[in-house]
């Protein structure tokens, strides 16, 4: 009789590890400033139809 036994831990449940590419993007603040005023575009865009 073969007794169960529960594993803990896989490698594939750990999430991908981020490439330097992906770090730069993420830290790169031109590009965070840029994002960041796209998305106050798409709100206010949502915002406006919503009043008008």
């Amino acid at each position: 009789m073969e007794k169960y036994t529960a594993k803990g831990y896989y490698e594939e449940a750990y999430p991908p590890m981020p490439t330097k590419a992906t770090r730069f993007w993420r830290k790169n603040f031109v590009w965070q400033f840029i994002k960041f005023v796209i998305l106050n575009f798409k709100v206010m865009r949502i915002v406006v139809r919503g009043h008008s």
